[in-house]
């Protein structure tokens, strides 16, 4: 089973700010790490960035890929205008072209774009996997950014209602060439 490596929303924009989001420092250096992982195996990488007509402007500063990330030509790089990666996008079809069963999902902002795109994955059929130290966002006025990855991190790896298994695990854990059930 072919696994990608999903990198949502990892923009200087909306993670290299301040007041930065939860923990920024160390889930870039866990993006990071999947990111090499993956290229070791020849898993896609896949960078998924969010524009918008104001903040996110296409070819704005906002809107380019965070400095963190450790970009290379071989990576894939969608655009999107909603949460959810896969609506109005080529990601379906990237991850069709590479024979895609099992996605790794990573990045920013966990409750909005994160959330919906491993829900959507797995609506699409696809064994999913959320890298549960290695996304995040900003602190909210109901919880902070550790708390909003904790709780996501227990919903969206108990929901089995989409067929395909959608399971959260440390970033250390993530194997891309071991065989996933979907």
């Amino acid at each position: 089973m072919t696994t990608a490596l999903l990198v949502i929303d990892f923009q200087k924009g909306l993670v290299d700010t301040e007041p930065q989001p939860g923990n920024a420092a160390g889930i870039a250096a866990n993006i990071g790490m999947l990111m090499q992982r993956a290229r070791a195996a020849r898993a896609p990488v896949v960078l998924i960035q969010h524009e918008d007509d104001k903040e996110l402007a296409r070819g704005s500063a906002a809107w380019e890929l965070s400095e963190r990330l450790d970009v290379t030509a071989a990576d894939h790089v969608v655009g999107k205008r909603t949460p959810d990666a896969f609506l109005g996008t080529e990601l379906a079809n990237v991850l069709k072209r590479h024979a895609v069963e099992h996605v790794v999902i990573c990045g920013y902002a966990t409750e909005f774009c994160v959330d919906t795109t491993v829900r959507r994955s797995a609506a699409n059929g696809l064994a999913v996997t959320l890298a549960a130290d290695a996304h995040t966002t900003h602190d909210k006025p109901h919880a902070n950014a550790a708390a909003i990855r904790t709780h996501h991190n227990a919903t969206l790896a108990n929901i089995r209602s989409f067929g395909p298994c959608i399971v959260a695990r440390p970033s250390a854990e993530i194997d891309f060439t071991r065989r996933v059930k979907a």
